[in-house]
């Protein structure tokens, strides 16, 4: 269920630790470009925040009180989070995607595809772990509508990472087929996850490991097409020109 409170709260000019609060869907990933300062700011301040966040949300309190956690000031925590919990959202899913290209780096360049990009998504789901609490109330605010441009986009970066990470050849469509595919599999196997209570998260294992086989069955197609002795886009559009002409 949204907390609409919460939501509001974050959203809103007083609590945004800006003037105004920058819309979603036109928020720049900025994190890679401030230096190793803000960095290393943003990973004293993330635990601290994210503690505070399972009682109070993702509000301006909660960045401030974290910053105190943290034996800093709240101007601090302005610097860090200048524009609130979008900053907060964007570091600590980057900090995820480290850990998914740490796990493809440990196990090299072995085994299946397939099975390497389940251990870098699973990768990722044990780093959320320790703050499950905090995931569940970003991924409550995440799904606000004004929020969603920027779900997709954490969504996509990650799947970039993954596939970065795994080496992808790919410069044409399948550059962006592969990753909005994996986009998907990333957030679906999210939000199982999240309602997952069981210690193991068996049945989010289960989910993950069928969502991969579908992408693979996807990979199959695409590449039995490939086969035909006809361009089957070309094929597509002419039947489509056909069914508007009747």
């Amino acid at each position: 269920m949204m907390e609409t409170n919460e939501a509001s709260d974050a959203n809103s000019p007083e609590n945004s630790g800006t003037k105004e609060q920058e819309p979603a869907d036109s928020y720049q990933f900025k994190d890679g470009h401030q230096g190793d300062y803000l960095d290393e700011l943003r990973q004293q301040l993330l635990v601290p925040t994210l503690n505070n966040a399972v009682f109070t949300g993702f509000t301006t309190k909660t960045y401030q009180e974290g910053a105190l956690d943290a034996g800093l000031t709240k101007e601090d925590a302005l610097i860090a989070w200048p524009h609130g919990a979008d900053d907060i959202f964007a570091f600590w899913s980057s900090e995820a995607d480290k850990a998914a290209v740490r796990f493809l780096t440990r196990e090299g360049a072995a085994g299946r595809i397939r099975d390497r990009v389940t251990g870098a998504v699973w990768a990722r789901l044990e780093y959320f772990e320790p703050h499950k609490e905090a995931a569940r109330r970003a991924a409550n605010m995440l799904a606000f509508p004004l929020k969603q441009p920027l779900a997709a986009q954490l969504a996509w970066r990650s799947a970039d990472a993954i596939w970065t990470g795994l080496n992808d050849p790919s410069r044409d469509f399948n550059y962006y087929s592969k990753r909005g595919i994996l986009s998907a599999v990333i957030s679906s196997t999210q939000l199982r996850w999240l309602t997952d209570e069981a210690p193991n998260a068996e049945a989010t294992r289960e989910f993950l490991h069928a969502r991969i086989e579908n992408v693979m069955q996807i990979e199959k197609f695409k590449a039995r097409l490939k086969d035909l002795p006809f361009d089957p886009t070309s094929f597509i559009r002419t039947a489509a020109k056909a069914r508007y002409r009747e």
